[in-house]
Protein backbone atom coordinates (compact mmCIF):
# COMPACT_ATOMS: atom_id res chain seq x y z
CA UNK A 1 0.00 0.00 0.00
CA UNK A 2 2.92 2.75 0.84
CA UNK A 3 4.51 1.62 -2.77
CA UNK A 4 1.15 1.97 -4.65
CA UNK A 5 1.20 5.88 -2.51
CA UNK A 6 4.77 6.57 -3.02
CA UNK A 7 4.32 5.95 -7.48
CA UNK A 8 1.08 7.43 -7.34
CA UNK A 9 3.07 10.76 -5.52
CA UNK A 10 5.91 10.44 -7.61
CA UNK A 11 4.29 10.08 -10.81
CA UNK A 12 1.90 12.96 -9.70
CA UNK A 13 5.11 15.43 -9.18
CA UNK A 14 7.00 14.15 -12.64
CA UNK A 15 3.57 14.96 -14.28
CA UNK A 16 2.90 17.68 -12.60
CA UNK A 17 6.66 19.34 -13.50
CA UNK A 18 5.96 18.02 -17.03
CA UNK A 19 3.08 20.60 -17.62
CA UNK A 20 4.96 23.10 -15.56
CA UNK A 21 7.39 23.00 -18.21
CA UNK A 22 4.68 22.44 -21.07
CA UNK A 23 2.91 25.94 -20.72
CA UNK A 24 5.01 28.09 -21.10
CA UNK A 25 5.98 26.52 -24.82
CA UNK A 26 2.61 26.07 -25.90
CA UNK A 27 1.82 29.64 -24.31
CA UNK A 28 4.37 31.27 -26.73
CA UNK A 29 2.85 28.94 -29.81
CA UNK A 30 -0.18 30.02 -28.92
CA UNK A 31 0.76 33.76 -28.43
CA UNK A 32 2.76 33.32 -32.39
CA UNK A 33 -0.42 32.94 -34.08
CA UNK A 34 -2.79 36.47 -32.44
CA UNK A 35 -3.09 38.80 -34.89
CA UNK A 36 -1.40 41.94 -33.59
CA UNK A 37 -4.73 43.61 -32.27
CA UNK A 38 -4.84 40.73 -30.13
CA UNK A 39 -1.70 40.43 -28.84
CA UNK A 40 -2.82 41.57 -25.60
CA UNK A 41 -5.73 39.49 -24.88
CA UNK A 42 -6.24 36.58 -23.15
CA UNK A 43 -8.24 34.16 -24.88
CA UNK A 44 -8.82 34.52 -28.00
CA UNK A 45 -10.89 32.32 -30.58
CA UNK A 46 -9.55 29.96 -32.52
CA UNK A 47 -10.98 31.26 -35.58
CA UNK A 48 -9.35 34.12 -34.95
CA UNK A 49 -5.46 32.80 -34.91
CA UNK A 50 -3.39 33.21 -38.08
CA UNK A 51 -0.05 31.92 -39.04
CA UNK A 52 0.03 35.57 -41.13
CA UNK A 53 3.12 35.80 -38.20
CA UNK A 54 5.44 32.95 -39.57
CA UNK A 55 4.76 34.44 -43.54
CA UNK A 56 5.34 37.91 -42.39
CA UNK A 57 8.71 37.38 -40.72
CA UNK A 58 9.99 35.68 -43.83
CA UNK A 59 8.56 37.79 -46.55
CA UNK A 60 9.05 41.21 -45.30
CA UNK A 61 12.67 40.31 -43.15
CA UNK A 62 15.66 38.74 -44.16
CA UNK A 63 15.11 35.66 -41.95
CA UNK A 64 16.53 33.51 -44.63
CA UNK A 65 19.66 35.19 -44.18
CA UNK A 66 19.32 35.44 -40.70
CA UNK A 67 18.67 31.37 -40.52
CA UNK A 68 21.66 30.51 -42.56
CA UNK A 69 23.66 32.61 -40.39
CA UNK A 70 22.78 30.68 -37.67
CA UNK A 71 23.01 27.28 -39.76
CA UNK A 72 26.69 28.18 -40.42
CA UNK A 73 27.96 30.22 -37.37
CA UNK A 74 26.69 26.75 -34.77
CA UNK A 75 27.64 24.22 -37.37
CA UNK A 76 31.09 25.27 -37.74
CA UNK A 77 31.90 25.98 -34.01
CA UNK A 78 30.21 23.06 -33.07
CA UNK A 79 32.46 20.91 -35.70
CA UNK A 80 35.54 22.98 -34.95
CA UNK A 81 34.60 21.77 -30.95
CA UNK A 82 33.83 18.28 -31.93
CA UNK A 83 37.50 17.86 -33.63
CA UNK A 84 39.99 20.23 -31.41
CA UNK A 85 38.31 19.23 -28.05
CA UNK A 86 38.24 15.37 -28.56
CA UNK A 87 42.31 15.85 -29.78
CA UNK A 88 42.91 18.04 -26.72
CA UNK A 89 41.25 15.61 -24.45
CA UNK A 90 42.52 12.41 -25.72
CA UNK A 91 46.02 14.19 -25.32
CA UNK A 92 45.55 15.22 -21.72
CA UNK A 93 44.15 11.79 -21.24
CA UNK A 94 46.18 9.50 -22.42
CA UNK A 95 49.95 10.92 -23.49
CA UNK A 96 52.22 11.59 -21.19
CA UNK A 97 54.46 14.82 -21.75
CA UNK A 98 55.93 17.19 -19.51
CA UNK A 99 53.65 20.12 -18.16
CA UNK A 100 50.18 18.03 -18.74
CA UNK A 101 48.87 18.24 -14.86
CA UNK A 102 49.38 21.96 -15.08
CA UNK A 103 47.82 22.35 -18.52
CA UNK A 104 45.36 20.64 -17.26
CA UNK A 105 45.36 22.83 -14.02
CA UNK A 106 44.72 25.65 -16.80
CA UNK A 107 41.78 24.36 -18.54
CA UNK A 108 40.17 23.93 -15.28
CA UNK A 109 40.78 27.88 -14.37
CA UNK A 110 39.62 29.06 -17.51
CA UNK A 111 36.31 27.22 -16.95
CA UNK A 112 36.12 29.33 -13.81
CA UNK A 113 36.55 33.15 -15.46
CA UNK A 114 32.89 34.56 -16.68
CA UNK A 115 33.01 35.02 -20.53
CA UNK A 116 32.42 39.01 -19.76
CA UNK A 117 35.83 39.59 -18.48
CA UNK A 118 38.03 38.63 -21.46
CA UNK A 119 34.78 40.85 -23.94
CA UNK A 120 36.47 43.19 -24.30
CA UNK A 121 40.26 42.08 -25.20
CA UNK A 122 38.70 39.52 -27.75
CA UNK A 123 36.50 42.22 -29.31
CA UNK A 124 39.96 44.99 -29.51
CA UNK A 125 42.14 41.93 -30.87
CA UNK A 126 39.22 40.81 -33.55
CA UNK A 127 39.15 44.55 -34.37
CA UNK A 128 42.84 44.67 -34.90
CA UNK A 129 42.36 42.09 -37.10
CA UNK A 130 39.43 43.18 -39.43
CA UNK A 131 37.60 40.80 -38.48
CA UNK A 132 34.38 42.26 -36.88
CA UNK A 133 31.31 41.71 -38.84
CA UNK A 134 32.91 38.63 -40.95
CA UNK A 135 32.35 35.04 -40.35
CA UNK A 136 35.99 34.52 -39.07
CA UNK A 137 34.81 36.75 -36.06
CA UNK A 138 31.91 34.59 -35.81
CA UNK A 139 33.79 31.16 -35.66
CA UNK A 140 37.71 31.40 -35.22
CA UNK A 141 37.25 32.51 -31.53
CA UNK A 142 35.25 29.85 -30.47
CA UNK A 143 36.47 27.18 -32.27
CA UNK A 144 37.31 25.22 -28.87
CA UNK A 145 36.21 25.30 -25.10
CA UNK A 146 37.46 24.61 -21.82
CA UNK A 147 34.75 22.67 -21.41
CA UNK A 148 34.44 20.65 -24.23
CA UNK A 149 38.07 19.86 -23.53
CA UNK A 150 37.17 18.66 -19.70
CA UNK A 151 34.21 16.30 -20.85
CA UNK A 152 36.59 14.57 -23.37
CA UNK A 153 39.46 13.99 -21.03
CA UNK A 154 36.92 12.30 -18.37
CA UNK A 155 35.88 9.88 -20.94
CA UNK A 156 38.91 8.66 -22.67
CA UNK A 157 40.19 8.76 -18.97
CA UNK A 158 37.55 5.93 -18.27
CA UNK A 159 38.49 4.08 -21.14
CA UNK A 160 40.30 0.75 -20.40
CA UNK A 161 44.16 1.13 -20.84
CA UNK A 162 44.28 -2.67 -22.12
CA UNK A 163 42.48 -1.68 -24.90
CA UNK A 164 45.35 0.58 -26.43
CA UNK A 165 48.21 -1.95 -24.90
CA UNK A 166 46.51 -4.49 -26.95
CA UNK A 167 46.57 -2.39 -30.17
CA UNK A 168 50.08 -1.19 -29.31
CA UNK A 169 51.14 -4.99 -29.39
CA UNK A 170 49.11 -5.67 -32.65
CA UNK A 171 50.59 -2.70 -34.31
CA UNK A 172 48.85 0.42 -34.48
CA UNK A 173 50.48 3.87 -34.05
CA UNK A 174 49.14 6.47 -31.32
CA UNK A 175 46.97 7.37 -34.44
CA UNK A 176 45.32 4.14 -34.87
CA UNK A 177 44.32 4.00 -31.64
CA UNK A 178 42.70 7.11 -31.43
CA UNK A 179 41.01 6.82 -34.53
CA UNK A 180 40.05 3.33 -34.65
CA UNK A 181 39.27 2.69 -30.75
CA UNK A 182 39.48 5.05 -28.96
CA UNK A 183 37.05 7.65 -31.27
CA UNK A 184 34.57 4.94 -31.59
CA UNK A 185 34.07 4.79 -28.56
CA UNK A 186 33.63 8.11 -27.45
CA UNK A 187 30.00 8.48 -29.14
CA UNK A 188 28.34 9.11 -26.03
CA UNK A 189 30.82 11.99 -24.90
CA UNK A 190 30.41 13.44 -28.90
CA UNK A 191 27.06 13.35 -28.88
CA UNK A 192 26.90 15.17 -25.65
CA UNK A 193 28.89 17.71 -26.95
CA UNK A 194 27.50 18.19 -29.89
CA UNK A 195 24.04 18.99 -28.04
CA UNK A 196 25.78 21.58 -25.78
CA UNK A 197 28.14 23.17 -28.41
CA UNK A 198 25.09 23.07 -31.23
CA UNK A 199 22.35 24.83 -28.91
CA UNK A 200 24.51 26.79 -26.79
CA UNK A 201 26.04 28.48 -30.38
CA UNK A 202 22.53 28.75 -31.92
CA UNK A 203 20.70 30.82 -29.26
CA UNK A 204 24.27 32.59 -28.49
CA UNK A 205 22.91 36.28 -28.60
CA UNK A 206 25.76 38.53 -26.86
CA UNK A 207 28.98 37.90 -29.38
CA UNK A 208 26.99 37.88 -32.65
CA UNK A 209 25.26 40.91 -31.10
CA UNK A 210 28.87 42.61 -30.19
CA UNK A 211 30.31 41.56 -33.65
CA UNK A 212 27.21 41.58 -36.16
CA UNK A 213 27.35 45.27 -37.56
CA UNK A 214 24.55 44.90 -40.46
CA UNK A 215 21.32 43.14 -41.03
CA UNK A 216 22.81 40.36 -43.66
CA UNK A 217 25.18 39.21 -40.83
CA UNK A 218 22.85 38.96 -38.15
CA UNK A 219 22.14 35.25 -36.96
CA UNK A 220 18.42 34.78 -35.57
CA UNK A 221 18.68 35.83 -32.10
CA UNK A 222 19.86 38.95 -33.00
CA UNK A 223 17.44 39.53 -36.14
CA UNK A 224 14.72 38.82 -33.80
CA UNK A 225 15.59 41.35 -31.19
CA UNK A 226 14.96 43.65 -34.02
CA UNK A 227 11.35 43.19 -33.43
CA UNK A 228 11.90 44.96 -30.12
CA UNK A 229 11.70 48.89 -29.95
CA UNK A 230 11.84 51.64 -27.34
CA UNK A 231 8.57 51.50 -26.24
CA UNK A 232 6.66 48.57 -27.51
CA UNK A 233 7.69 44.60 -29.28
CA UNK A 234 5.94 42.71 -31.47
CA UNK A 235 5.88 39.70 -29.48
CA UNK A 236 3.85 37.94 -31.89
CA UNK A 237 6.60 38.26 -34.71
CA UNK A 238 9.05 37.47 -31.97
CA UNK A 239 7.36 34.37 -30.81
CA UNK A 240 6.82 33.20 -34.80
CA UNK A 241 10.65 33.79 -34.90
CA UNK A 242 11.48 31.71 -31.64
CA UNK A 243 9.50 28.59 -32.84
CA UNK A 244 11.31 28.74 -36.12
CA UNK A 245 14.39 28.74 -34.03
CA UNK A 246 12.93 25.80 -31.59
CA UNK A 247 12.94 23.15 -34.31
CA UNK A 248 16.56 22.45 -35.49
CA UNK A 249 17.03 22.56 -31.41
CA UNK A 250 14.10 19.51 -31.34
CA UNK A 251 16.01 18.04 -34.35
CA UNK A 252 19.63 17.52 -32.63
CA UNK A 253 18.03 16.47 -29.53
CA UNK A 254 16.07 13.68 -30.71
CA UNK A 255 19.01 12.40 -33.00
CA UNK A 256 21.72 12.67 -29.94
CA UNK A 257 19.27 11.91 -26.86
CA UNK A 258 20.46 8.44 -26.17
CA UNK A 259 24.17 9.01 -26.91
CA UNK A 260 23.52 12.37 -24.90
CA UNK A 261 22.11 10.60 -21.65
CA UNK A 262 24.57 7.80 -22.26
CA UNK A 263 27.16 10.07 -21.92
CA UNK A 264 26.15 12.39 -18.91
CA UNK A 265 25.98 8.92 -16.95
CA UNK A 266 29.24 7.76 -17.58
CA UNK A 267 31.16 10.99 -18.34
CA UNK A 268 33.74 11.28 -15.20
CA UNK A 269 33.25 7.56 -13.85
CA UNK A 270 36.70 6.11 -13.85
Amino acid sequence: MQRQMFRVLFYTVVIGYAFMTLVPFIWSIYTSLKAMPDIDKLWVPLGNLTIENYTYIVDKFPFIQWLLNSVFVAGVVTLGNLFFNTLAGYALARIRFPGRSLLFYVILGVMMVPGQVVMIPVYIMLADWGWINTYWGFTIPFLTSSFGIFLMRQFFLALPKELEEAATIDGLTRWGIFWRIALPLSKPALAAQTIFMFLGNWNSFMWPSLLASSDDMFTLPVGLNSFHWQYTAYWNLDLAGTMYMTIPMIIVFLIFQKWFIKGIATTGIK
